[in-house]
């Protein structure tokens, strides 16, 4: 038994030849990437997948990991609209969403014009958000939900597609704020990036020292890019994933039966994690070229999902647990 979502129906054929066609572009993709970053295919997929869903992205990782040029790179193959914003402790909201400013025309009368910030664009990468203040990064809630902001009193729509990609130091480090609850729910996967292996960094030391770096090349349109997020969100789940999802996001929130996530979680993912997940594991299915997603997707993309929408006790962080760990336990459970 498979749960379609209320969508304009499409045929088996028309379903088959649609994707098809988004497996030749996906492909096209994974190439034009991966000229240029080398080895780190699971963050490339999984960032690839919340792009593909329709979301928004955080990628979390020390710094020189490449986190800034995966974004760029992107923003040149998919064909994007791009726009980066250097999060710095002294940044204001006006300089993301854009400001008003008092004209004087010929005839002396006066006017305010609105002039529209970086955020006006179809990928917008926000480096190393975390270190401005929650204040400053609360300016993209509105955005990274409405996808549209509010200025005056004024609506000005964004371009569609709209997505950030948003990197971020460890909390560890110094100078950075921890993002506002709110805001991390509103990021569709947390994609942690890890140090490359050895034969991954052999390529890199071979390849980017050189008098000649490769240099990414567009392979699809912003319309294209609409179609194929269409069509993920056109393709049938499974009654089985419906389930998992299911299980999964209620067996990590407090409350609810479960008595080690009573025990280690203070707060629990809410609803729009599993929108999340039922968006993403579409979207892998495809990039993996099937027709459906599985269980499978739901166990593999259950921590970039939950892992930001989570919280732990005192308790839980003093022993040393880490929130991995616990979705790790709540897969097993699925």
């Amino acid at each position: 038994m498979s749960v379609m979502v209320k969508e304009s129906p499409i045929s088996e054929t028309d379903m088959i030849a649609e994707a098809e066609k988004a497996l030749a572009d996906i492909s096209r993709i994974r190439d034009g990437v991966g000229r240029v970053i080398f080895g780190q295919e699971s963050v490339i997929e999984r960032t690839l997948v919340a792009l593909l869903a329709g979301g928004h992205a955080l990628l979390v990782g020390v710094p020189g990991l490449a986190k800034t040029k995966l974004v760029e790179t992107l923003g040149i193959v998919l064909g994007l609209d791009s726009r980066r914003i250097q999060f710095t402790p002294d940044l204001m909201p006006s300089d993301i969403l854009g400001s008003e400013v008092m004209e004087q025309d010929e005839t002396g009368k006066r006017s305010f014009r609105f002039i529209p910030g970086p955020i006006f664009a179809q990928l917008l990468m926000a480096d190393e958000i975390n270190r401005a203040s929650p204040r400053t990064q609360s300016a993209l809630l509105q955005a990274m939900q409405e996808y549209h902001v509010t200025i005056a009193g004024a609506r000005y729509d964004l371009p569609a597609p709209f997505h950030v990609l948003a990197t971020q130091n460890p909390l560890e480090q110094e100078g950075t704020y921890p993002l506002p609850e709110a805001q991390l729910d509103r990021f569709l996967m947390q994609v942690d990036i890890l140090y490359p292996e050895i034969e991954a960094e052999r390529r890199i030391l071979l390849e980017t020292t050189g008098i000649e770096d490769a240099k990414a090349q567009n392979v699809l349109q912003p319309a294209r890019l609409k179609e194929i997020q269409t069509l993920i969100r056109r393709m049938p789940v499974p009654e089985s994933v419906v389930e998992a999802i299911l299980t999964l996001v209620r067996s990590a929130r407090p409350g609810q039966g479960n008595a080690e996530t009573d025990k280690h979680v203070a707060w629990g993912p809410g609803p729009r994690a599993s929108q999340a997940l039922m968006l993403c594991t579409r979207a892998r299915a495809l990039y993996d070229g099937r027709l459906a997603p599985s269980v499978d997707d739901v166990r593999a993309l259950a921590e970039p999902a939950l892992q930001h929408r989570m919280a732990l006790t005192f308790a839980a962080r003093a022993e040393g647990t880490s929130v991995r760990d616990v979705v790790a336990k709540l897969v097993k459970g699925i």
